[in-house]
């Protein structure tokens, strides 16, 4: 057996235990003994070259045993990316929060702790992306699926905002965004997309509202609906001003009226209807689907260029300030339609 073995301990891309010797060989686990001691083999064992090298460790991940029989070249590339990509693999999992790891930050910390024996930024950055998506929960595929509480619905300051949900709609909203709801709920107005809404679901229903002081927008509230009933509305103007309430403590909000007349049947029309078509109402309609799907392209065109930012370690106020100039584009889409 040799002397001064250096082992390093990574995994897999399948998180099977691999045991590196000197920087230079790749043992992968092979199976555990009834002292539980563990036999690795060299990655050659099941290729043409069949190397027979092994390496036994016991339970403390000491060396009990080490045949050095490599009948081949010795491959420090492969071993530095796949040590790379495992120190790569623990520095995402210190972060709780995966939409707030940068994968060129995370490779930056990597390569200075492993010097020049570190592999290009380009050789290994999809397994960074690859790596990030894994920290994320499987994708949801009904709205029974959606969790009522889990550690992705918590603040930085470990505060819920998830306020509500039942079988017809769930309600997102932070202390702050609470705050904002009653504190400026004169400029109150709502953004009821459908494009955006999961494919279970009816509608991506959001709150926003203008500060002045600061001049900007905020989201004051982000609820998923299941379907189009007049009650599911109802329910959830009760509930966000229920929570608002508790933030404000002078005067209690309003009642807001809001109907929602989604289920009317265009065989059902009265005269009324009748003439309110013949005076122009559904031509501005059509006007209306049309701006629609112009706001659709538009905001995809950001999307794209969030993920650009993204890849490239953009920092917040280079995103605030992109999202900014997509309210400006948005905002003359909507002086079009007047």
């Amino acid at each position: 057996m040799e002397d001064n073995i250096e082992i390093e301990i990574c995994e897999t891309n399948r998180r099977n235990e691999q045991i590196i010797i000197n920087k230079k060989h790749k043992f992968n686990f092979s199976f555990q003994r009834k002292d539980k001691s563990k036999i690795y083999r060299c990655t050659e064992y099941k290729t043409l070259n069949k190397c027979k090298s092994l390496i036994i460790l016991n339970d403390k991940k000491e060396v009990l045993k080490y045949e050095s029989l490599h009948n081949h070249l010795e491959k420090e590339i492969d071993v530095f990316i796949s040590v790379a990509k495992h120190k790569i693999k623990e520095e995402i999992k210190k972060n709780s929060i995966p939409m707030d790891i940068k994968p060129k930050h995370i490779f930056n910390a990597v390569s200075q702790e492993m010097g020049l024996i570190c592999p290009e930024y380009s050789t290994i950055r999809s397994q960074i992306i690859r790596n990030i998506n894994k920290q994320f929960l499987p994708n949801i595929k009904s709205f029974d699926d959606i969790p009522i509480e889990s550690k992705y619905y918590k603040t930085k300051r470990n505060e819920n905002f998830v306020i509500f949900k039942n079988t017809d709609l769930i309600i997102f909203q932070s202390p702050f965004q609470a705050y904002l709801f009653s504190n400026y709920h004169k400029n109150i107005f709502a953004d009821g997309t459908f494009y955006a809404a999961p494919k279970f679901s009816y509608q991506l229903f959001i709150t926003r509202t203008y500060v002045g002081e600061f001049n900007m927008f905020y989201t004051t509230s982000i609820s998923i609906l299941k379907n189009k009933k007049q009650s599911t509305y109802e329910t959830l103007f009760k509930e966000i001003k229920k929570n608002a309430n508790k933030f404000r403590s002078n005067t209690l909000i309003t009642t807001i009226n809001f109907h929602c007349d989604f289920e009317q049947e265009e065989e059902n029309l009265s005269y009324n209807d009748y003439q309110r078509r013949t005076k122009g109402t559904w031509k501005k309609k059509q006007k209306i689907f049309s701006a629609t799907d112009e706001i659709k392209i538009l905001i995809e065109n950001y999307k794209s260029k969030e993920i650009n930012l993204f890849y490239n370690g953009c920092n917040r106020n280079e995103l605030v300030k992109l999202w900014k100039d997509c309210l400006i584009d948005l905002n003359d889409i909507s002086i079009n339609l007047k």
